[in-house]
């Protein structure tokens, strides 16, 4: 492999023309076709060894398309291609990353403390759908959150989907624009103070325009599948080279669109019994390819395997974070009071939401009902903030059969107390596209797909959604919004009218994000440790210990009615010695739709108010 290569594999811009090397360790002859077959441009590529073949061809530059020729058959795109302008079925294009100019050199990147999450469709984020228009409206965020981590976007088939069925894992999607449009958005992102992590898929890839199998036989296991088809061969027969691209593709999205780490998605399908492990290297490398720039890598992994997060040299794959479905579960059965399917395990009790808090995953090894197994391990030791919480995201949304949003789901004061505890507690919170404003818009499962792909989805998402007892009927199944019909789609986005006229959200979600910013113990993220008590069935109390005490903060959480604690026995409750508790914020303000701020600590004892969360710090002297 040329030294000068920054990828191992693709078409790369060089002095004279355009390097291109693939691996087809299948074939035996390998041409590289310009944009039309009949004119006779045909370049022949010299074998290298190890199933590898490179040249140089001078006629090649950027904006070229050209395809592969193997073994004097078909014409395939590129499996390293930087751009599919008319798809994955169409011709590959040459991009050249260095023409882009760059503004954000000052940029230092993010680490995990501190932050906010917002998860973002680029397709749905607003009406366009686009990068640019996406850009335009990153400034509504700011105040609102720190980093905006960006559904997948490797091309994929069909004129809309949510992105986990790429086939090319170098290529943006042209759906949204082009290469340099997605390095725009992210260069406006980091002009606002706003960090951007991608979300990747290396578990499996899509079946339509999947031309991978035209080059090699090893691509996918032998040994291993997933839910969705074949897992990708880390650690079979010629498993190197396949190890080596998705490594690349790490790197290359910090390196060439300087996004600020990667979200991993069903790290649990990704089966590697090598040592060390390929998570662990996909970690390395984001870090190597940041240089100086700070990343995050954080991962889904449904069987909460603690691991993930643990050092290399603790036999871990020294992650930075992981999603916490445990309270996501816990927090949607405490406010709608529904527990069947995967929820079943979950009773949404004070208890629950505040050992989430306190530990991380709820199940640690303990034997899981829904599953008949035990599920999880141990987090003993993490910190909370590596641990990211939410009440919302694109999986959970659309799991509820209509896609509605949990404002029309959740009476009004028990959800703002959730909010607050999400944005308050010591874990990493994370938002949900339009949660922030209370968008009408609904959001689905949306794939297009044609003929026999297209019923296969219908068959597979109305499965799915039957393990819920409401939508077992063939009449509900009915109901459910066909994935293919770009309807479904379209109800998906954004209406940034919503966003500018609600008054009750807008606020809301701002002074937490403040809060969470300024004040140094909630900022802190039980730096200095943290305890908690159970008050009742759905109320408990959360300390977060300052650097002194008097700089100690207590989260009060009341999900239930009205409630006196008189006497209040409880040791967490007393206020620093020579203080009193004073009200930071409560869930209960009349900007936000509430009844009206109170402290709960009054001369008499205490009063919770019902369906309320409320911030107190220490403050004045303590009434004797």
């Amino acid at each position: 492999m040329s030294a000068t290569r920054k990828l191992p594999v693709g078409a790369q811009v060089v002095d004279r023309g355009v390097h291109v090397r693939v691996w087809a360790p299948k074939r035996r002859r390998v041409e590289v076709v310009l944009d039309d077959p009949d004119s006779g441009n045909r370049y022949p590529l010299l074998g290298e060894g190890g199933g590898y073949f490179s040249g140089t061809i001078e006629p090649m530059a950027a904006g070229s398309l050209y395809r592969f020729r193997l073994d004097g058959e078909g014409l395939f795109p590129d499996p390293a291609s930087r751009f599919q302008p008319r798809g994955p079925h169409g011709p590959s294009q040459v991009v050249d990353p260095t023409s882009y100019r760059w503004s954000d050199k000052g940029w230092k990147g993010i680490e995990l403390r501190g932050q906010v999450l917002y998860e973002l469709h680029v397709g749905t984020f607003t009406r366009e759908g686009t990068w640019a228009s996406a850009t335009d409206a990153l400034s509504t965020l700011q105040g609102i959150c720190s980093v905006v981590e960006v559904l997948p976007v490797a091309d994929f088939a069909g004129d809309f989907g949510w992105g986990y069925d790429g086939v090319n894992l170098f290529a943006p999607t042209r759906l949204y624009g082009s290469p340099d449009d997605f390095r725009r958005f992210v260069d406006r992102a980091h002009s606002l103070g706003l960090g951007v992590v991608l979300d990747v898929v290396y578990n499996h890839l899509g079946s339509d325009g999947n031309y991978l199998a035209q080059f090699a036989d090893n691509y996918f296991s032998q040994r291993h599948a997933t839910e969705w088809g074949p897992a990708i061969n880390y650690d079979g027969d010629q498993s190197g080279p396949v190890r080596e691209l998705v490594l690349a593709n790490a790197g290359y999205w910090i390196d060439e669109f300087h996004v600020d780490g990667l979200r991993l998605d069903a790290t649990q399908s990704i089966f590697d019994d090598s040592t060390p492990s390929v998570l662990t290297e996909i970690g390395e490398r984001v870090r190597r390819s940041a240089g100086r720039r700070k990343t995050i890598v954080v991962s889904e992994n449904e069987p909460q395997e603690t691991n993930l997060l643990r050092a290399p040299e603790e036999g871990g794959n020294g992650l930075d974070a992981s999603w916490n479905d445990d309270f996501h579960h816990s927090a949607l059965v405490a406010l709608t009071g529904h527990a069947d399917a995967y929820f079943s395990d979950h009773g949404g009790t004070a208890q629950e939401l505040l050992s989430a808090m306190k530990h991380g995953y709820l199940f640690q090894g303990q034997r899981y009902a829904w599953q008949g197994k035990r599920r999880g391990a141990p987090a003993f030791g993490i910190a909370p903030e590596r641990f990211v919480t939410f009440l919302e995201n694109h999986d959970q949304v659309a799991n509820s059969g209509r896609g509605e949003r949990l404002y029309r789901r959740a009476a009004p004061g028990r959800l703002r107390a959730m909010r607050g505890l999400l944005m308050l507690g010591p874990c990493t919170p994370m938002l949900f596209q339009g949660e922030e404003f209370g968008s009408s818009a609904p959001f689905l499962y949306f794939a297009h797909n044609e003929g026999e792909l297209a019923a296969l989805v219908r068959k597979g998402r109305s499965e799915f959604i039957a393990q819920f007892p409401g939508w077992k009927t063939e009449e509900a199944r009915k109901a459910l919004a066909d994935p293919s019909r770009r309807s479904t789609f379209e109800a998906c986005k954004l209406d940034a009218g919503e966003r500018a006229s609600d008054a009750a959200f807008a606020p809301f979600f701002r002074d937490l994000f403040a809060l969470r910013r300024s004040d140094p113990t909630v900022s802190a993220q039980a730096a200095n440790g943290m305890d908690g008590a159970v008050l009742a069935a759905d109320a408990f109390v959360l300390r977060l210990f300052g650097s002194s005490s008097a700089d100690d903060r207590l989260i009060v959480v009341n999900l239930g009615r009205d409630r006196e604690l008189v006497p209040a026995p409880e040791p967490l409750l007393a206020p620093p010695r020579g203080s009193c508790w004073s009200l930071l914020w409560s869930s209960d303000d009349l900007r936000y739709g509430g009844d009206g701020a109170a402290s709960p600590e009054t001369e008499d004892g205490w009063r919770l108010r019902g369906e309320s969360t409320v911030l107190l710090g220490a403050a004045g002297a303590n009434h004797e």
